[in-house]
């Protein structure tokens, strides 16, 4: 027997089916639960709660209910889902760190800042707001629409009259299903003050609205830096914006600062800040704090950062601000249900809907009230007629058998309706009073006056819009405040405002350890060279400076590391410190890894078209670069150059594309090529052979030579030279070089290697921070294979221990009156004679290419 089809079964493709059902699942959670309606600003089940508060009568002038009674009414009427989200729902809305102007007045533990959860609904007590009261008012005046609950046994609003802007004033945050709504609050009186421009002048620019809405206004208070990101939000419905807290750095008597936090950026758990940066401070990622404690109160917040005394309170906000939660990112996404679909909105058109909204709560309460005053009137009016027949109006109801016959012989009589029939036998015998006649005659006059006034309302457009101001005008008088978040202008990474910084030459130094600093370059006085110096900074046993340059306050620092990367900042953000002190962890500054140190520091002034960085390793591996490929950079650095295995990068120069390069040896070897030699690479290529190195060699300078250069030479053991760049020849790249030097145990290996014209002074550093500046006319001009003069005394009982680690050009300085003059006359050591250079020092190879 073949099968029956079975009437009850149908087919489906479950492909459509599954598409079909997740879509009305999608635009469920999108509609009912996730997304705020533009008028009222609220949720359903925020509407919800209010109308159960409303319903039940527990009002801001009612004594306080039982949480869970208030729960349990929503649950049970209005909102079938979790009792757990129902309450955790309404215990945000009564926290005034999450709601800028708190809906629900919550009585007992609502929780806290740090994170802790409220009370057992058992436990606490709840009820309306003041201004909660006003997102309810006029509601049973037929201002709003109703619906059905969930069951069809109640009716609940779908949405409030709303007389104030809850949208904005409040915000929103919400997670639907391929879409999210993030709305910050506002200042009440000037979000109010915006929908009254707004109803004034239709045509408003938002430009213009944001002279009177300059911003959000988080509950916490707090700085929002930058106005752009608001702009952006206003202007398109999605940005992003980035707060601060709000903090203080104060000193105490005996010389130490302390930061002292006050407010927090919105949303930040501050037990859980205070943790991380305890945390930091545990794992030496925040150098300079000494102690750490909340000293919050119920008169208000306050987070004690105490600074070490040699440390910059400065600089380590700079570096609290990047890596911990005082400093955050909020991202505005203006996305709301307009006619029951979500869209994003711009500040106007939030502004615009609001008021289109009260329009229709004006015109329907006036419809409500319109409609009222003319049943009473119309009472009124009968009564009137009655009263003006009073005697006929007695006989004809003493002589009728029953009601209905009285009702009917009054309507028949007077021409009356049902209704004023009914009510003139329902009248008590004390209205026949003579004062009672007045006082009927008086309210009916009242209620005619009332019915003209409210026709025309309804009339005249502008009369509606007048009441709405009039209306948000009480309402900011109300509940107006302070704002709570200060807007300030100024760049988001930086502390300070670039355009305020002066431009003036500065001193940075880098210590082998990797501390920095900056200081003026006017710090040091010059001497005559072969003095002992001046104590250049503060440093341990075993650190010494291992790098110095000379920039401007605004030129771009790129930081190049053994491990081929580059980083950057501005001068101006490298911390001052004193002469003598240590500086600040590079790690504090950049996002330096663990195992990478600072190799090179260029200044760059502006990235321009036709210019290179020229790159040289420790293994004589040479690469050239357009510079215009390190104009951005991210924080945690970019890959400069791909170094082959044990390599790492020893020196970085700028270029114009048409110099000369020598690169110089810890042997005493030297190589001259044309840059144009080694061609423009990308950012990650490897590069080519520069110089060929002999056994136990390395690379320990490269320079670019300019018209008129001298070659300046330094040695370990502090003895130095200038030969002309002519007595270089031009190789071609990838060769062994010629002999630049006479390397002899006195004097020790090369440990620099400069370009100079005379008319500079050097800095020259050793390793126990012992700093001198010299003019460099007045260096001896020797031959190539020479062993040099004495620039720097190095002590002899330190000699196993101190030498020179770092060389650095500056400026030329006059030689004051006061300047430490030492050694004028040469020493012997600086008549010494130059000595031949045999044919096996000018010993070269072929260049070739290694990619």
């Amino acid at each position: 027997m073949a099968d029956t089809p079975n009437p009850q079964v149908k087919e489906i493709n479950i492909s459509q089916e599954m598409r079909t059902s997740f879509l009305d699942y999608a635009m469920s959670v999108i509609v009912s639960r996730a997304l705020p309606d533009v008028r009222d600003g609220l949720k359903p089940v925020h509407r919800r709660i209010l109308y159960a508060l409303h319903d039940l009568g527990i009002h801001a002038d009612k004594p306080y209910k039982k949480s869970a009674r208030i729960v349990g009414d929503v649950i049970g009427k209005y909102h079938p889902h979790g009792d757990v989200a129902v309450y955790e729902t309404m215990v945000r809305m009564a926290q005034d760190f999450n709601y800028r102007y708190m809906l629900v007045d919550g009585h007992g533990n609502f929780g806290s800042v740090d994170g802790d959860s409220a009370a057992a609904m058992r436990y606490t007590e709840s009820r309306m707001s003041k201004i909660s009261m006003e997102l309810l008012r006029d509601i049973n005046k037929d201002t709003i629409d109703f619906q059905d609950n969930y069951d069809g046994e109640e009716r609940e609003p779908s949405v409030m009259p709303a007389r104030f802007p809850n949208l904005l004033v409040n915000g929103s945050m919400g997670i639907a299903v391929g879409m999210a709504t993030n709305i910050p609050p506002h200042q009440l009186g000037e979000i109010i003050d915006g929908v009254l421009a707004v109803s004034h002048d239709p045509d408003i620019t938002i430009q213009e609205l944001m002279e009177i809405i300059p911003g959000p206004d988080f509950p916490t208070g707090g700085i929002i830096v930058g106005r752009s990101g608001i702009r952006k939000a206003y202007e398109t419905g999605r940005g992003s914006i980035t707060i601060r807290g709000k903090v203080v750095i104060e000193q105490k008597s005996n010389g130490k600062e302390v930061i002292i936090v006050n407010e927090l950026p919105y949303q930040v758990n501050k037990a859980r800040l205070v943790e991380k940066i305890a945390e930091l401070a545990r794992d030496k990622k925040l150098e300079g704090i000494t102690d750490l404690r909340d000293e919050s109160d119920r008169k208000g917040m306050r987070i004690v950062i105490e600074v070490r005394k040699d440390a910059n309170a400065n600089v380590l906000l700079n570096n609290l601000y990047k890596q911990t939660a005082i400093q955050t990112s909020f991202g505005i996404n203006t996305l709301a249900l307009v006619n029951g679909q979500p869209k994003v909105l711009n500040l106007k058109q939030c502004l615009v809907y609001y008021l289109d909204h009260q329009v229709v709560v004006i015109r329907r309460r006036t419809e409500f009230e319109l409609r009222k005053a003319e049943a009473r009137a119309h009472i009124l009016d009968g009564l009137r007629i009655a009263l003006d027949n009073l005697d006929a109006v007695i006989r004809l109801i003493r002589s009728s058998r029953t009601t209905d016959v009285a009702r009917e012989g009054l309507m028949t009589q007077f021409n009356l309706s049902e209704k004023q029939a009914q009510a003139i036998l329902d009248m008590r015998l004390q209205r026949l009073t003579g004062l009672e006649r007045e006082k009927i005659e008086e309210e009916y006059q009242n209620l005619v006056a009332l019915i003209a006034e409210l026709k025309a309302i309804l009339a005249d457009n502008e009369k509606v819009l007048e009441i709405i101001r009039e209306e948000l005008l009480e309402v900011k008088e109300r509940f107006n405040d302070k704002r709570r978040t200060e807007i300030v202008t100024g760049g988001i990474e930086n502390i300070e405002d670039e355009d305020l910084i002066p431009r003036e030459n500065i001193v940075i130094t880098l210590t082998h350890n990797g501390y920095i600093k900056r200081l003026p370059v006017s710090t040091y006085r010059a001497q005559k060279r072969g003095g002992r110096g001046i104590q250049g900074m503060g440093t341990n046993d075993d650190d010494f400076v291992e790098h110095l340059i000379t920039p401007s306050t605004h030129d771009t620092i790129l930081f190049f590391t053994n491990k081929g990367k580059v980083y950057r900042a501005k001068g101006y953000e490298v911390p001052e410190y004193s002469r003598t002190a240590k500086g600040l962890p590079i790690i504090n500054l950049l996002g330096v890894e663990k195992g990478e140190w600072v190799n090179a520091i260029i200044p760059v002034d502006e990235f321009v078209d036709d210019w290179y960085l020229f790159f040289t390793t420790k293994e004589g591996i040479s690469k050239r670069s357009p510079l215009t490929s390190f104009a951005h950079i991210r924080n945690n650095g970019l890959i400069a150059l791909n170094l082959r295995e044990e390599d790492e990068l020893i020196s970085v120069r700028l270029t114009d594309g048409t110099k000369d390069i020598i690169i110089g040896t810890k042997k005493g070897m030297l190589i001259r090529f044309p840059e144009t030699d080694v061609r423009s690479m990308g950012r990650t290529a490897t590069g080519v052979k520069g110089i060929t190195l002999g056994h136990d060699d390395e690379v320990v300078g490269m320079e670019v030579l300019e018209v008129d250069n001298d070659i300046l030479i330094v040695t370990k053991n502090g003895y130095g030279k200038r030969t002309p760049a002519t007595e270089y020849r031009i190789q071609g790249r990838g060769g062994k070089g010629i002999k630049t030097c006479h390397i002899t145990e006195k004097n020790g290996d090369l440990v620099s290697v400069r370009a100079v014209t005379g008319e500079e002074d050097i800095m020259l550093i050793t390793t126990g921070g012992v700093l001198i500046r010299t003019d460099v006319g007045g260096i001896s001009t020797m031959g190539r294979n020479t062993r040099g003069v004495k620039l720097i005394n190095i002590k002899e009982d330190d000699n196993d221990h101190e030498y020179v680690a770092t060389v650095a050009k500056v400026e030329k300085e006059e030689i004051t009156e006061e300047a430490n003059i030492i050694n004028e006359l040469p020493s012997e050591e600086e008549k010494e004679v130059e000595v031949e250079v045999t044919p096996s020092d000018e010993d070269q190879t072929n260049s070739t290419d290694e990619e």
